[in-house]
């Protein structure tokens, strides 16, 4: 049975009586079922016209909060994205008068409320973006996001099982996309440093586990920009861990990044891991299968056949750093192929370099052994008078893990 408007807004005021959180953000949803209803009772409505007719019929602002509601989803079945994203945002603010003063019972309809203004904030920049014009939705609906995790931070009043504390870690993570959307990733730095000084706030491991894998997801992003690796290695590792395992996408989304900081340790994801990402497997394996078999033209290629897409997701640098894999991997064979012999002739690693068409001189080639040597992938030394390459007799090609900043 279609609802119509005056039920819709009976209904909004009970859910609200009841303290309903749910039922609150599946009313306030613009993809709910009853809002085509609205929009087929209403036809063109003006935000004038119901206010005029429907104003004060509800305690405010939720007599606002319900008009806009049905200007949002009038605008949606329009397709005129960057109207309805400017009706969110004034239904945002108006809840927010509402949100601040009480208990956490609307969290619900917060994250609802706000993932919708983010989604619809996007739409009006693509529409934009698609005709030539300018639009800044999702900067600002940013910043409104950010309002509400400072009114989620402030709660001082409410019991503590029913603070709006417990919608701190979501929200955190839905302004930090919003950034890193429109590229400002570095106003990230004042929502951290807020949430790091707060000590009222309770631990991350008490929160819902899918806030814990958002957070810790853009904070190892964030530690990866900022090339502390080791940070960033773990944040995404307990991120994957604790990823719901039917979400798929977010799991690719946490192994693209992780994937080349565990290569850069030395571990190499195995064949049933790769399987089950054919988007990764694509994109990684020629570099992975390069370092098996130490073949540095191979992992050239790769570089240059994946550069714009490496560009784009910020692993160029990264990879081209784990090509030093490639030339341990390709050394370790030489030194195999002499049964392991402390002692072996610059020469041969030239050779080697030049079977696998690195067209350099001796004297490069010899560089080639000293950057191993220097940088922890090989154990001995250099002499330089007799051309001649000394290992250690035990531990020569150290694992990639064991070295002591094997990150760097």
């Amino acid at each position: 049975m279609a609802m119509t408007f005056s039920t819709f807004i009976m209904t909004l005021a009970e859910t609200i009586q009841a303290e309903n959180g749910p039922n609150l953000a599946y009313l306030l949803r613009p993809t709910s079922p009853h809002g085509k209803d609205l929009v087929k009772e209403l036809r063109n409505p003006t935000r004038e016209g119901l206010t005029s007719r429907y104003g004060g019929c509800i305690e405010s602002p939720w007599d606002d909060i319900a008009i806009r509601y049905v200007m949002v989803t009038t605008h949606i079945a329009r397709k005129r994205a960057g109207e309805a994203f400017n009706e969110q945002s004034q239904l945002v603010s108006q809840f927010f008068r509402y949100f601040g003063s009480n208990t956490g019972w609307t969290l619900p309809a917060l994250f609802s409320m706000l993932r919708d203004l983010r989604d619809l904030a996007f739409d009006a920049d693509n529409y934009a973006k698609y005709n030539n014009q300018k639009s800044e939705c999702m900067e600002s609906a940013a910043g409104i996001v950010a309002k509400a995790f400072s009114s989620c931070m402030i709660d001082r009043t409410s019991p503590p099982s029913e603070s709006r504390k417990w919608g701190v870690y979501y929200v955190v993570g839905l302004v930090l996309k919003c950034y890193f959307r429109v590229k400002r990733i570095s106003l990230s730095k004042n929502i951290l440093r807020a949430l790091n000084a707060n000590p009222d706030i309770p631990p991350l491991s008490e929160y819902p586990r899918s806030h814990q894998v958002t957070y810790r997801y853009y904070l190892g992003m964030l530690s990866f920009l900022n090339e502390d690796y080791n940070k960033s290695e773990q944040e995404l590792t307990l991120a994957f861990y604790q990823c719901y395992i039917p979400a798929h996408s977010n799991q690719e989304r946490i192994l693209t990044y992780l994937l080349p900081l565990r290569v850069l340790r030395g571990h190499l994801p195995t064949r049933d891991l790769m399987d089950r990402f054919p988007v990764l497997d694509e994109l990684f394996t020629p570099f992975i299968t390069a370092i098996r078999a130490g073949d540095i033209s191979a992992y050239d290629a790769a570089l240059d056949k994946w550069e714009r897409r490496l560009l784009e997701l910020n692993l160029w640098l990264t990879l081209e750093r784990a090509r030093e894999l490639c030339i341990r991997g390709l050394f370790r064979r030489v030194w195999v192929a002499t049964d392991q012999n402390t002692r072996i002739p610059v020469s041969m690693f030239h050779c080697s370099l030049r079977l696998k068409g690195i067209n350099v001189s001796m004297e490069e080639a010899e560089c080639y052994v000293a950057n191993m040597i220097y940088q922890g992938y090989m154990r001995g030394y250099i002499s330089h008078e007799k051309k001649m390459v000394v290992l250690a007799s035990a531990n020569a090609f150290p694992r990639v893990a064991d070295r002591s900043a094997p990150l760097s």
